[in-house]
């Protein structure tokens, strides 16, 4: 059910937001069917039968009233009843002025449901209009579905009677005239089923208006069983010709029609019916409270990956150039500590290569002093001494490479010149 709410909210939210275009469309539909089908049931000025002059009056419909559309519609059924023939025309004109007045003095905004009925009734499936027009109508409506009813007979009348019409002679005017009032007033299916109509649209609007549980659904299952009882007792009263299955087949449709306007129209919970009981100076109110079901459709967020051009392939590639320069740039640093290691390694040793050599150098000097200040004896204990010293050097640098080699500090150039003076300096 929640599912069903939330596209009763989106298509709400879709019909606000282009109902500028959406009226024109369908009332450009409405009076296309309906013009072509006041052409396809009489049809006898083959030059108004054109799809052309359809055309045009149904895009001119689609931005005016209602009224016009009836006007047109009676229009193209007096063009075609007067190239039948003139008494057609005049017996036509007269009814239709009737029902065109009837119409403006009494429900001049139910202009539609005068052109909806016969519609429904040439695509069989009239049993719709008299429940749809009571759930959503008020009483007054049942005047223009008895209006239908009876330009959709007066149609059907005329055309069964053309053939008869026209065998008569050119002199016979009163004879014709006489034949089609017999005709429409012998027509007792039209009476019938416009005053049943008629009487369902009051049943189900006075239904569903009563504050009682589920007032829509027992009104759609009132008005239909109302239908179908009046009908089947014109048709033993009468013989209309009903047909059952015709009949019970357009019930359902009605009550699947009926079930759909009232989920547009009262989809309500009557689990969480308040009751309300205040007074003021003059009156005391009781007031029953029943919240109707809505459920917000959801919205979706929307995560904007590009704000540039390019779309998602230019953002694929921008990922991976700045994935290809990250790598670069570890690759460089990699690169740079390494040499650094290798630097501090080379100097090191370098280091370590040259401290013996200073130190002989150095026992040399002291030692031509030595030999110089006498004393051979002193001499040889000398470079005794400049043995050790030059092999405790040599052992310590050698510690020292060690130490800083297994912890991995990088050592500059300057770190290595001033160790090597500090070398130096012991010696």
């Amino acid at each position: 059910m929640t599912l069903l709410l939330e596209y009763r909210e989106k298509i709400k939210k879709f019909y606000r937001m282009n109902s500028v275009v959406i009226l024109p469309v369908l009332k450009f539909l409405i009076a296309f069917l309906s013009l072509n089908g006041v052409n396809t049931m009489l049809g006898y000025m083959p030059k108004l039968d054109n799809l052309a002059i359809v055309l045009i009056a149904s895009l001119g419909c689609s931005f005016l009233p209602a009224g016009i559309l009836v006007f047109l519609c009676m229009v193209f059924s007096m063009a075609h009843m007067y190239a039948l023939s003139l008494e057609v025309a005049i017996v036509g004109a007269s009814l239709f002025l009737i029902l065109f007045l009837m119409l403006l003095r009494l429900c001049p905004k139910d202009s539609y449901v005068v052109v909806i009925t016969p519609l429904l009734f040439a695509l069989k499936m009239p049993y719709i209009v008299p429940i749809a027009v009571g759930l959503i109508g008020n009483p007054i409506s049942a005047i223009s579905v008895a209006c239908g009813v009876l330009i959709y007979y007066i149609l059907s009348t005329i055309t069964g009677c053309a053939p008869t019409i026209r065998t008569m002679g050119e002199n016979d005017l009163v004879e014709r005239i006489r034949y089609l009032l017999e005709s429409l007033v012998g027509n007792r299916s039209m009476a019938v089923v416009a005053v049943t109509f008629a009487v369902t649209v009051v049943v189900v609007y006075l239904i569903r208006r009563m504050s009682i549980e589920h007032a829509w659904t027992i009104a759609i299952i009132a008005g239909t069983m109302t239908n179908l009882v009046l009908l089947l007792i014109g048709d033993l009263i009468y013989d209309i010709k009903l047909s059952m299955l015709g009949a019970i087949f357009g019930s359902a449709l009605a009550i699947l029609a009926a079930k759909i306007i009232e989920f547009f129209r009262f989809c309500v919970d009557y689990s969480r019916t308040e009751k309300v009981q205040f007074e003021d100076d003059e009156y005391y109110y009781y007031v029953k409270a029943v919240p109707k079901m809505n459920v917000a459709a959801s919205a979706k967020t929307v995560k904007r990956i590009n704000t540039q051009s390019g779309g998602v392939m230019g953002t694929v590639r921008r990922e991976t150039e700045l994935s290809r320069e990250r790598s670069a740039e570890q690759g460089r640093e990699a690169v740079q500590t390494g040499s650094r290691r290798q630097n501090a390694e080379n100097a090191v040793k370098k280091m370590a290569g040259k401290l013996p050599e200073r130190a002989e150098r150095r026992e040399k000097t002291g030692a031509g002093a030595r030999m110089t200040s006498g004393g051979a004896g002193y001499g040889a204990s000398n470079r005794t001494v400049t043995t050790e010293r030059t092999a405790r050097p040599s052992e310590k640098s050698q510690t020292m490479q060690n130490v800083h080699s297994s912890r991995g500090v990088t050592v500059g150039s300057n770190q290595m010149s001033e160790d090597a003076d500090d070398y130096e300096e012991l010696f």
